[in-house]
Parts: C-alpha cells; sequence; structure tokens
C-alpha cells in the first residue's frame, strides 16, 4: 500500500476541487495513483464541482438563524434562482447560518467548521452539493451580532421559508425593556432597513471617503450659485444634514409613519440601538450580459454583414 501524504490529497484537491477526505478515500483506493484517483472521484461525480467553480452564482438565499442574545446571517449563491427552491440546498444554508451563531462570521472559519450530522467539514458539503445539484455555489459572506442585554431581532424579506429569503437584516437592541418588545421593535427596525438601505447606523460611522465624495460634490453645485463662500458653506452644511437623513439609520424618517426619525422611535422603548446588518442576494456581484438574441442571430446567420 503506497503512502498517502497531505501533499498529495492537496494536489488532487486542487486538480478536482472535491472534498479532502473525499481525495484521501479516492488515493487510497486507488494505490496513490493520482490519474487513477481522478478518474475514481469523477466515477463518484465528485469532481464535478471544479469543472462549475468558474461561472458566476449571483442567486441563491440569504439565511438567518438566532438564539438568545445572538444572531447570524450568511449569504449563499448559486447560479440560477431554480437551486433556491432546492430542499437541499435550502437546508445547507440554514444549517450554515445556525453554525454562524459560534463560529462567527469568518467565512473560511466556517468552511472549515465541521458540518452537522457529518464526520467532514461545511466546504466539503458543498462540494458535495456542488456535484449533486450540478451548478457552482459559494458561501460569499457572514455576519453575527451579539447584545450582553437585550435581544438581536431578525427580518427576511421575500422568504421562502422561516429564515431564508432574498434579504436578510440583523437589528441589535440593548436595555432592559421586555425581550418581546424589542424583538418587536427590532423586527420592525429590520423591515425599515430592508426597504431603505441605510449605510450608517449613527452620524460617527459614515464611511469618510463617502463623506468627503459628497462634500466636494455639493461644495462645487454650491458655487455654481455663484452665492459668497461664507454662503456657500452654510448650503453644504444643511445639504449635509440631508445626507445623514438619507444614509444614517437613526436620521432616518422612520417608514412605519412617514414623520418620526428612527432615534425617536427607539428612545421611546428606553432601549439603544447598537447595531445592524443587511444581506441583499447578489449585491455587488457582477453578472455576466452576453450580447442581445437578434444580434446573436445576426452574427450567426451573416445578415447585416458587410
Amino acid at each position: 500500500m503506497a503512502e498517502i501524504t497531505a501533499a498529495m490529497v492537496r494536489d488532487l484537491r486542487d486538480k478536482t476541487g472535491a472534498g479532502m477526505m473525499d481525495c484521501k478515500k479516492a488515493l487510497v483506493e486507488s494505490n496513490g495513483d493520482m490519474e487513477a484517483a481522478i478518474d475514481w472521484l469523477r466515477k463518484k461525480g465528485l469532481s464535478a464541482a471544479a469543472k462549475k467553480s468558474g461561472r458566476v452564482a449571483a442567486e441563491g438565499l440569504v439565511g438567518v438563524a438566532s438564539a438568545p442574545n445572538v444572531a447570524a446571517m450568511v449569504e449563499v449563491n448559486a447560479e440560477t434562482d431554480f437551486v433556491a427552491r432546492n430542499e437541499q440546498f435550502q437546508n445547507f444554508v440554514a444549517e450554515v447560518a445556525g453554525l454562524a451563531l459560534t463560529v462567527g462570521e469568518d467565512v473560511e472559519a466556517l468552511k472549515a467548521a465541521t458540518y452537522p450530522g457529518a464526520q467532514h467539514s461545511v466546504a466539503e458539503e458543498l462540494t458535495r452539493l456542488i456535484a449533486t445539484i450540478g451548478e457552482n455555489m459559494t458561501i460569499r459572506r457572514a455576519r453575527r451580532l451579539e447584545v450582553s442585554s437585550g435581544a438581536v431581532a431578525t427580518y427576511t424579506h421575500n422568504a421562502i421559508r422561516p429564515g431564508l429569503g432574498k434579504i436578510g437584516v440583523l437589528v441589535a437592541l440593548e436595555g432592559a425593556s421586555e425581550i418581546d418588545a424589542l424583538e418587536g421593535l427590532g423586527r420592525q427596525i429590520g423591515m425599515h432597513v430592508a426597504a431603505t438601505r441605510p449605510e450608517a447606523l449613527d452620524v460617527t460611522a459614515v464611511d469618510p471617503a463617502s463623506l468627503e465624495r459628497e462634500k466636494a460634490v455639493l461644495s462645487e453645485q454650491a458655487r455654481a450659485s455663484g452665492k459668497p463662500e461664507a454662503i456657500i458653506e452654510k448650503m453644504v452644511e444643511g445639504r449635509i444634514r440631508k445626507y445623514y437623513e438619507e444614509v444614517v439609520l437613526l436620521e432616518q424618517v422612520w417608514v412605519h409613519d412617514g414623520e418620526s426619525r428612527v432615534k425617536a422611535i427607539v428612545q421611546k422603548t428606553g432601549g439603544k440601538l447598537t447595531g445592524f446588518a443587511r444581506f441583499q442576494l447578489g449585491e455587488g456581484i457582477d453578472k455576466p450580459v452576453g450580447p442581445d438574441f437578434a444580434s446573436e442571430v445576426a452574427k450567426v446567420s451573416g445578415v447585416g454583414a458587410a
């Protein structure tokens, strides 16, 4: 029996995209022969994942999970919306969200964690799922919020089942109020966040680079009016306040009544809003845009060619 080294297992994994345990088993079964091990994995359908790894995955699901004083959220992508309706995929997203409650939001740590009810890692379970369903899939990101006293509420928009949907929101509220009251408020804030897409919790958390860009644009717009610099400065200050009302959660107008500020709603409960997170499925992923159908037909048929 040939000695199976860790380097051989890694090499086979790089070549096939299969899980570590599957690669080790393939090498054992093939007595260390790399080509035979690749064939063994192909016969088992476990090397299929490598062929799909280059495809863009921008669909899938956002999954949320919660426990007392803590909640977590993950985004797991697939190539098509059809996969989001697959029960195996849904179960995988739910399990990974649950793991994030204890493992945290480091994606690599999540991948390395033992998959619930199995003796292999989350990464290996994902590889098996890719081979079974036939699409590229990735664990894109994760977020975890915790409070020492209070509640972390969750909200899922366009849910296809509890805790799984297209938009997920976590809202952390510290305070001595009744947990049910805090969770109820947190869910309302979650709905607000899903609709308004705030960028920062409070004014101090606004990205300095974004703020400077906004100030530069507003200053140029104000100077175009031809007014004196002292007036321009006040004009910019007023417009920056408006900017805060658009991007800062606590400064936004409460969507549920159209007039109150979020900070006023929170103050009424005696609690404190300490954090939030919002995941929207596929945001920021560049999706390939191919030629339109008419152009493609013209190209193939030669119609319109010189």
